[in-house]
């Protein structure tokens, strides 16, 4: 019934539905409960260390058996300078004596790393069905040793250009980001956030220019989306906001207020929750020191100095300086059962297709 099944043969999947990999805010349970649902599950690893991920991965194929995504980071890390550090530590100061922080106490490093042969060694051995890159793709020997291990590989472009450049080097299906999308923009061959296209915009232009399927990403919450992204000529859609609610996300009771309260108008793509553009709902950092700002050190440096502000305010209820990253459809979430929620929504986009086409 898909007007296009290049993704659900590719993927292997019931519905041409993948769930976003959320860093913070998901593990394999939720993984798992899309999956059932007949989506693919996609593992967010690039806050995890190599023992955590092939952890995460065995509990999901001890309760599931279908196929999972293993998501990676591509940056390519920067050195945190003293001037920098210090002038961002500068920044908050007043915030640390606010809650009454020591801003001199030593504090651990923000766990981003990118894809490497540690990681590549952990891909080889568990072989999930598909590895997903954002921020480009790894280096080509890492890469050849991915496709090796008879990984299906995706990553995300914000352009038409970086779509083309993903496809020139093998990728198995593009996913192509609009600015609506929530978390991190996945562009890697500009750092011009105000070019960046929408999903509406951007997504027939990848179709047309590349052969593989094209997965739209950003703005698509529910059925009506997803019926959108299909009309102009993708293959599947990739859904995270949508997930936040569920129960088997493990976002704060906070977070999950914020969420249940946010509107079209209620997030911001900022630059001071971890150095890197990133969409979320707005909080109080990012209206004080942003939503961008030069203070902010480089991905991932800028989460290492929030990291006691933002347990200490969580500890309250409060998300003051959590990145609660959401895109601008957040507020078409619902607090319904992952599974449950991705069957609704491929049965929904399937009714309005059949509807248009009628």
């Amino acid at each position: 019934m898909w007007p296009d099944r290049r993704l659900i043969d590719l993927f292997k999947t019931e519905f041409p539905v993948v769930l976003a990999p959320m860093a913070g805010v998901m593990d394999a349970e939720l993984v798992i409960a899309v999956a059932q649902g007949g989506g693919l599950g996609s593992l967010p690893s690039a806050m995890l260390s190599p023992e955590k991920a092939r952890e995460q991965v065995n509990i999901i194929r001890q309760r599931v058996k279908a196929p999972v995504n293993m998501n990676f980071f591509c940056h390519t890390p920067v050195e945190l300078t003293t001037e920098a550090e210090a002038r961002w530590k500068q920044r908050l100061a007043g915030y640390y004596t606010e809650h009454g922080l020591d801003p001199t106490a030593p504090i651990n490093a923000a766990n981003r790393a990118p894809f490497d042969a540690a990681f590549c060694e952990v891909v080889e051995k568990l072989k999930p069905e598909v590895v997903s890159f954002h921020f480009g793709l790894p280096e080509q020997g890492l890469l050849k040793r991915v496709k090796a291990a008879g990984c299906l590989v995706i990553s995300s472009a914000t352009t038409v250009k970086e779509a083309v450049w993903l496809e020139q080097r093998g990728v198995d299906a593009v996913i192509a980001q609009g600015a609506e999308a929530g978390g991190h923009r996945g562009m890697f061959l500009t750092d011009k956030i105000s070019e960046q296209p929408g999903t509406f915009a951007l997504v027939p232009q990848v179709a047309d220019a590349v052969k593989v399927p094209v997965i739209a990403a950003g703005g698509i919450a529910d059925g009506r989306g997803i019926a959108a992204a299909f009309a102009l000529g993708a293959s599947g859609v990739q859904i995270g906001s949508a997930y936040l609610r569920c129960p088997e996300s493990k976002v704060t009771p906070g977070g999950r207020k914020a969420l249940a309260e946010a509107g079209d108008d209620s997030t911001v793509i900022t630059n001071v929750m971890t150095g890197r553009p990133a969409r979320g709902v707005q909080n109080r950092l990012m209206r004080e020191a942003g939503p961008i700002s030069p203070d902010a050190p480089p991905f991932p440096h800028a989460a290492t100095a929030l990291g006691p502000l933002k347990a200490a305010a969580e500890k309250q209820g409060r998300v003051d300086f959590t990145n609660l990253w959401a895109g601008q459809a957040v507020a078409l979430g619902r607090e319904v059962p992952a599974a449950e929620l991705t069957r609704d929504l491929a049965k929904s986009a399937l009714a309005r297709m059949k509807t248009l086409a009628g």
